[in-house]
């Protein structure tokens, strides 16, 4: 067999591949410690957990948790996503009141209120494109960005159609007013670390 022949078997024995399939395999796989895994579109990302990183997600975690019970608010935890093999760990997610994991034993994208997403700078492409388009795809209502190296929180709001309609920017130190939102609450950023 040719070096092309060889690339053409292995993409069609991959037509036949699920999330399942591919998270196994990974469960297999050396993962270093302290690394997040997540299938983007069939494409599988390794990134680092900062400091920087860890410190907004724990905040980000502790002002949620100020409104609802640690059963609805999950960090790092798969939650498979519209589009091709997209199986997100999500910094942070908020699940609706009353949701349960099928026999799967992954929760629904259907179930998901919130999701708040920290930059990495490797995979921060994927947060701000095909991330943004799956969740605006399973009208996930409320999509926060926190991305340290800017220093500045997207929210994106009314999922429709495969995208978000409204968009608001704020620079950490400014509160992110999210009273008319399915939170229901204001999130303070004036302890978010930049990088």
């Amino acid at each position: 067999m040719t070096v092309l022949e060889d690339r053409i078997e292995m993409a069609d024995e991959s037509k036949g591949l699920t999330l399942d399939m591919l998270f196994e395999q990974l469960e297999r796989m050396p993962v270093p410690e302290g690394y997040k895994v997540e299938i983007v579109e069939g494409a599988i990302f390794m990134s680092p957990q900062r400091d920087t990183h860890w410190e907004i997600i724990a905040d980000l975690f502790e002002q949620l948790r100020t409104k609802y019970p640690r059963k609805r608010v999950k960090s790092d935890v798969r939650v498979d996503y519209p589009g091709q093999l997209n199986g997100f760990a999500s910094d942070v997610t908020l699940m609706a009141e009353g949701a349960a994991k099928p026999d799967t034993g992954y929760w629904r994208y259907q179930d998901v209120e919130f999701v708040a997403e920290v930059i990495s700078r490797g995979t921060a492409p994927n947060d701000y494109g095909p991330k943004k388009t799956a969740y605006a795809v399973a009208e996930v209502p409320v999509y926060l960005i926190v991305d340290p190296y800017q220093g500045k929180c997207h929210l994106y709001t009314q999922p429709k159609d495969g995208e978000y309609f409204t968009e608001l920017s704020v620079t950490f130190g400014a509160d992110i007013d999210m009273t008319n939102t399915v939170l229901g609450l204001t999130l303070k950023t004036d302890e978010f670390p930049r990088d």
